[in-house]
């Protein structure tokens, strides 16, 4: 029983519970070493998602700095709010208005990679599908009745919900398996998959900026500890000698 709610406890942040029982979440094979993975993701976010979407947790020129982006294109393609290099990355839609629009404002999204995690990110960027009874005639397998619309849709195309139909108790029941997309995005399936992991990849960066840096310092602390430990141990043992 024990090893079974291990096993249990191991599989859960694989799936999401949505309408209909559990969805499985995509592996998000992001490279924070990827800088052009990196710039695509910025370029993607800030022309897609930033009208309603901010990061303002990060800064212009700090972003620009760490993805290898020269300032003046970094002011002149990717800040259309026209604040100065130096400022917060902040959407122009006024907290009311987006309140009204959209029911609640949107959240900012500096952090969502840290609490949502990279593959619900990435499987929720694939998962919206036509439904005309919700007010922007989207919803989404991963986030059911999800108050935002598919801002992604030209590039992916219209997509539908594929279900499976089964009896239970001698009804038919139609359980969701997926998504099936209708051929007409910009982009190819192949295509779509690597932009939204391109900016699955900018917005784990922007949770933790410093990631990479942390961790090859982290090798240099490891090392460290190993080496002191010898010495540490080496001074036990003389302390210890004169004890006994």
């Amino acid at each position: 029983m024990k090893k079974l709610i291990i096993a249990v406890f191991a599989f859960l942040p694989s799936l999401v519970m949505a309408a209909g029982g559990a969805v499985h979440l995509d592996k998000a094979d992001y490279d924070l070493s990827d800088k052009a993975s990196l710039q695509n993701g910025a370029k993607l976010f800030m022309n897609y998602c930033s009208a309603c979407h901010s990061t303002q947790y990060q800064r212009y020129n700090r972003v620009a700095e760490d993805l290898g982006i020269p300032e003046d294109i970094m002011q002149a393609n990717l800040n259309f709010t026209g604040v100065g290099i130096g400022e917060l990355m902040e959407n122009a839609i006024p907290e009311k208005d987006a309140a009204s629009w959209f029911g609640a404002p949107p959240p900012d999204l500096t952090l969502v990679a840290r609490v949502r995690g990279a593959d619900w990110l990435y499987t929720y960027l694939r998962s919206f599908y036509k439904d005309d009874s919700r007010p922007f005639g989207v919803n989404n397998l991963v986030f059911p009745s999800v108050g935002m619309p598919h801002v992604l849709e030209p590039l992916q195309g219209s997509a539908h919900l594929k279900t499976v139909v089964h009896t239970v108790d001698g009804h038919e029941v139609a359980t969701p398996v997926g998504i099936e997309t209708e051929g007409n995005g910009e982009l190819t399936t192949e295509e779509y998959d690597k932009a939204v992991l391109d900016i699955v990849n900018f917005l784990v960066y922007s949770g933790e900026p410093v990631k990479l840096e942390r961790q090859r310092m982290g090798y240099w602390v490891l090392g460290f500890l190993a080496i002191f430990f010898v010495f540490a141990y080496m001074l036990k043992k003389e302390y210890w000698r004169d004890v006994h």
